[in-house]
């Protein structure tokens, strides 16, 4: 088999999907970490052999590197019962996926990683000013979240699926960004529900 290697760092969400999707499928991965806030992305060796787009996480295949989390959890999915045989639902399952990284993520995970790593004291005028619209609109995600998920168990389809997964890495913790998960009851049920199974794992503290 070939071997697996993750390049992360731990705190982060993007990286914790991948090692969640990985235990769900029963994939080995070893890991690389890196401190995003010590410029370790950033360097000289990093830019030339992991990624030169200077981000992590980076799945490495063999020789091979995958940037961007939700390619690589598919790399990882494909084949498995995390991804619908129904074309349709397969398709909805990537299109909440696809969400997660244009409306969800760049709110709730920028929230998250300002204000619990970097410290409101230490963001630039410009990022403090950004607060209230990524709060506004993180909250905008959660509420089109809960109202999915009060009628449905999970995104796409019947069953648990990478959209599932994707979706809880940066939900679960969104409170460490400032949101209130309490006025979103489904989405509270979602997340307890992915928690519940014999696959979970938990991400690092």
């Amino acid at each position: 088999m070939t071997a697996l290697l993750l390049h992360e760092d731990p705190r982060s969400g993007n990286c914790y999907k991948i090692r969640l999707t990985a235990a769900h499928v029963g994939a080995r991965l070893e890991r690389r970490a890196y401190d995003i806030l010590a410029g370790e992305t950033r360097t000289p060796a990093f830019l030339a052999e992991v990624n030169p787009d200077g981000r992590i996480p980076v799945l490495q295949i063999g020789t091979l590197l995958l940037p961007e989390s939700n390619a690589a959890c598919w790399y990882l999915a494909e084949g498995s019962p995390l991804v619908p045989a129904d074309p349709f639902t397969r398709a909805d399952m990537l299109r909440w996926m696809f969400w997660e990284q244009y409306s969800h993520e760049p709110n709730i995970a920028t929230l998250r990683f300002w204000l619990r790593f970097v410290g409101e004291a230490m963001l630039t005028e410009n990022q403090r000013a950004a607060i209230p619209g990524k709060r506004a609109a993180g909250e905008a995600a959660l509420r089109l979240l809960d109202r999915h998920l009060a009628t449905r168990e999970w995104l796409a389809g019947d069953a648990l699926s990478l959209a599932d997964l994707c979706l809880f890495a940066y939900t679960h913790v969104a409170e460490e960004g400032g949101f209130h998960l309490a006025p979103f009851p489904n989405v509270g049920r979602w997340l307890t529900a992915i928690a519940a199974h014999p696959a979970h794992l938990v991400m690092d503290a």
